[in-house]
């Protein structure tokens, strides 16, 4: 964060690993914007402390390191906090339809990304 503020960037990714708690301050450019990723509920109440405004619960689809939520899992997390959320791992164009059913409407995908825009 502290980078993205010297360069005057509009704001920083906090991963799920980042547990420092740094947050929006004084110092903080009005406009700047802060998003983080989470996978349960401890790292989303971590989150929640430093301040992130758009939060990525993941994998949804996508198996990583034996993680996957699924929508029951993802909806149950959504629940627990007043952040934006959207849904990450696995998106592609089949399951995109099942998250709208869910009236998920935020997503982020970058192989799917990638299969469309190569």
């Amino acid at each position: 964060m502290k980078i993205a503020k010297s360069l005057e960037f509009d704001g920083a990714y906090l991963p799920s690993f980042n547990k420092e708690i740094v947050g929006i301050n004084s110092n903080t450019p009005k406009n700047f914007k802060l998003l983080g990723s989470a996978h349960d509920i401890k790292e989303i109440k971590i989150k929640e402390k430093q301040g992130v405004e758009l939060l990525f619960l993941s994998p949804v689809f996508k198996k990583k390191n034996e993680r996957q939520l699924k929508i029951n899992n993802f909806l149950r997390l959504r629940k627990s906090t007043n952040i934006e959320t959207a849904a990450l791992g696995g998106i592609n164009s089949k399951n995109i339809k099942l998250l709208n059913l869910y009236g998920i409407k935020n997503v982020g995908s970058i192989d799917w990304v990638k299969k469309i825009y190569g």
